[in-house]
């Protein structure tokens, strides 16, 4: 090789990767044909980098994050290789690829198709889930051997149908074996996250990487699943109030009775007193089995039961207490003498024994 042809030759003598890229995995160090190491060449590896020399399609020295005044001592199995008797101290031709060991964070994942699974309370049905996971190369070697192999860069974007399949197949298998419920599912997102990156970790360590972390954004379900868990919220808040409840709508019964402009009270429904007098009926039952939750625990107790409260055309008995019809002579419950009260047939208000006209409307009695 004449002198000419030595000075075309460009020696490199720093080697070095300054990432600029949030999504770069693999890098190779760009060698033209004519680009040699020599011997003291400076080799710079960053923090979160690993730095491969291959070699006739070997993988030969690793280079762990550091500067390097590159010598025998530093790349032995390629000076092995050369089988140089002076050891390295000539110029000598090797690809470079630097890996990235940083977390590659924020990498999206979510389930193209649903779900299948079996729940004790809906049966089977079918869920969607979505989220974020990070992971890293673990093993640069590895992950040159079974993944990149001598691509000149290499993206997560790259990586991405290779994972998340992976991580969809955990999930799913995470799901089902918990065999939690539905309505549960929200509240264990930590528990199958950590039962995901510890299942996975076979399957990453396999290809040299490693799952970091793992999020679940959220879980959705069929609409109709969705109506029904709804339904279900809105029972169990009922659950406790069923008293109040059933108090509210006799009472808005009522009201809508009196504001009835057929006659402006219960008699003016069109079926009379009388059947006035059965609507107090029935709203009293309502009213009184409504309340015997809140007196059972009193009588429990040793305390006196509340005197039952009478509804407009019923009297309590001033014998036994028992709530019954204001026309009633005798009590059908302890066969008390009762004293019949009189009602004016227009407004239905209460009258004397010997009243002539109502107090109230003047209607002739």
């Amino acid at each position: 090789m004449g002198l000419f042809d030595f000075a075309k030759k460009q020696l490199l003598s720093v080697i070095e990767w300054n990432d600029n890229s949030k999504d770069t995995i693999v890098y190779r160090y760009p060698l033209k044909d004519r680009d040699e190491i020599m011997n003291s060449s400076t080799l710079v590896v960053r923090p979160s980098q690993i730095a491969l020399f291959v070699h006739k399609g070997q993988i030969c020295d690793v280079f762990a994050p550091g500067t390097y005044k590159l010598a025998t001592e530093n790349i032995p199995i390629i000076t092995k290789l050369l089988s140089l008797p002076t050891g390295f101290n000539s110029t000598i031709k090797a690809e470079i690829y630097y890996v990235n060991t940083k977390q590659m964070t924020g990498i999206k994942w979510g389930t193209q198709n649903p779900i299948l699974l079996r729940d004790k309370d809906f049966g089977n049905i079918r869920i969607r889930a979505f989220g974020v996971y990070s992971y890293k190369v673990d093993n640069a070697k590895k992950f040159m051997e079974e993944v990149f192999g001598t691509n000149e860069i290499y993206k997560t974007k790259d990586l991405s149908d290779q994972i998340k399949p992976m991580v969809l197949q955990s999930f799913s298998d995470a799901v089902a074996e918990s065999k939690i419920s539905a309505l549960d599912l929200a509240s264990n997102y930590k528990e199958f996250t950590d039962t995901i990156i510890a299942t996975s970790k076979s399957e990453f360590e396999r290809i040299g990487l490693k799952l970091c972390s793992m999020v679940i954004e959220n879980i959705s379900f069929p609409e109709a699943v969705e109506k029904a868990l709804d339904e279900r919220t809105t029972l169990g808040v009922m659950e406790d109030k069923m008293g109040t409840y059933t108090q509210y709508q006799a009472a808005q019964a009522l009201r809508d009775a009196a504001k009835n402009p057929g006659g402006g009270n219960l008699a003016g429904l069109g079926v009379g007193l009388g059947a006035g007098v059965g609507i107090g009926n029935v709203f009293t039952e309502a009213l009184q089995g409504a309340k015997n939750k809140e007196r059972k625990p009193q009588e429990e107790a040793g305390a006196p039961a509340p005197s039952p409260v009478p509804s407009t055309g019923t009297k309590v008995c001033p014998k036994c207490n028992a709530v019954i019809s204001a026309k009633t002579k005798f009590c059908p419950e302890c066969g008390e003498k009762q004293v019949v009260a009189r009602f004016c047939p227009n407004c239905g208000v209460s009258v004397t024994g010997r009243a002539k006209f109502c107090p109230e409307c003047g209607e002739k009695l």
